[in-house]
Order: structure tokens, then C-alpha cells, then sequence
């Protein structure tokens, strides 16, 4: 019962808030136009369902490749900060056996 209490406060809260912003001309201004384009977004999304799929397709191969793209460069950084770390412990090794 209280996380339905938490959730439907949660939810009041965020309305509420939002209906007061809407006070300020330019808020409102600029929400009607966010909704227009989400609406004419939308329609279009509905209209050509095929191109729809196409494009998340393609989008979603990229951020794929991006991600590769971005471990495969973590996995270098790392090798060489491990290569690093070794020559400098190799180093100070080296210099303790001296002394």
C-alpha cells in the first residue's frame, strides 16, 4: 500500500508541477510547439511504418558500432596503462635490488 501511496504522490507532484509552470507564457509556448512536432512525428512514424522500422534499425547499428568502437578503444587504453604500471614496477624493482 505505501509504494502506491510513494508513486501516486510521485505522479500528483510531477502533474502538478507541471500544470504550474504552464503559467509562464513562454513555457507554454514553447511546450505547444514540442507537442506539435511530437505529434506531427508521430503521424509520420504511423504513416510509414516500414521506413519507421528502416531508420531504428540503422540507428541502433550505429550506436552498436559506437559501442564496439568504444570498448575496443577502453581494452587499448588499459593495455597500455597495464603496460605502464609494469614497466614502472618493473623499474622500481630494479632500482631496490641496486641499493
Amino acid at each position: 500500500m505505501s509504494k502506491r501511496k510513494l508513486f501516486l504522490g510521485v505522479v500528483t507532484g510531477a502533474v502538478v508541477g507541471g500544470l504550474v509552470t504552464l503559467f509562464d507564457r513562454e513555457t507554454r509556448h514553447y511546450a505547444k510547439n514540442k507537442l506539435t512536432t511530437v505529434k506531427s512525428g508521430t503521424t509520420y512514424m504511423v504513416k510509414n511504418p516500414s521506413e519507421t522500422v528502416h531508420n531504428m534499425r540503422v540507428a541502433l547499428n550505429k550506436l552498436n558500432d559506437n559501442l564496439s568502437s568504444g570498448s575496443s578503444n577502453l581494452m587499448n587504453a588499459l593495455e597500455q596503462v597495464e603496460g605502464s604500471l609494469e614497466k614502472v614496477s618493473t623499474k622500481s624493482e630494479s632500482k631496490k635490488e641496486l641499493e
